[in-house]
């Protein structure tokens, strides 16, 4: 690559990154906080290639931070290996542990396929499948304690451990973290 040509692609990256300023607003203003994480990838990833990498962390974190409470996975996986070093230095900064942690294994499963045991830095225990697998139906809490024959307390604790290995936050977003590294099958072929 030429001079020119690297003097290029900066100017290039420094006109997206305006761009993206202004989506961002806009999805701010809108409300979208889907938009709104999106742009900040893509702002952090920006400033990671411009040489700023305060500026990128603080992006970064400002997109966990909002993304966490859904679950948000996959804007953050489908970003590769320049994410992974991103998310290295968020981890190590202490941003958000348990949910970067998920994020990493999210992105390194993207990279090299979706094997089950690649996409978490832990895995589940076969209770915590079990109880992860109740958490997709209909049943609450105490009907999950009873199905299981375990204390609620207990449940709490399991359902607490699953949140944590799979960096989510809700039921909801459990199941869908679940079935996209497909642990449901997994967990339906232990029982009797």
């Amino acid at each position: 690559m030429t001079r020119h040509d690297g003097q290029s692609a900066e100017r290039s990256v420094h006109d997206a990154s305006r761009l993206l300023e202004r989506l961002l607003l806009a999805a701010e203003l809108g409300g979208r906080t889907g938009r709104v994480i999106e742009m900040l990838v893509l702002r952090a990833l920006a400033h990671q290639t411009l040489g700023t990498p305060s500026a990128a962390l603080a992006t970064l974190e400002r997109a966990v931070i909002l993304a966490e409470p859904e679950g948000y996975v996959r804007v953050f996986a489908d970003e590769g290996p320049p994410m992974v070093s991103l998310l290295r230095a968020a981890a190590k900064q202490g941003i958000r542990p348990d949910y970067v942690r998920g994020l990493l294994a999210a992105v390194s499963t993207t990279e090299h396929g979706s094997p089950r045991e690649q996409a978490l830095i832990e895995p589940l225990s076969e209770r915590e499948l079990d109880v992860l697998r109740l958490l997709a139906t209909d049943l609450d809490g105490p009907a999950i304690a009873r199905e299981l024959m375990v204390s609620l307390n207990t449940l709490r604790t399991h359902t607490k451990n699953i949140y944590a290995k799979l960096a989510v936050t809700s039921r909801r977003a459990a199941v869908h973290r679940a079935a996209d590294l497909d642990l449901e099958p997994k967990a339906r072929s232990r029982q009797p």
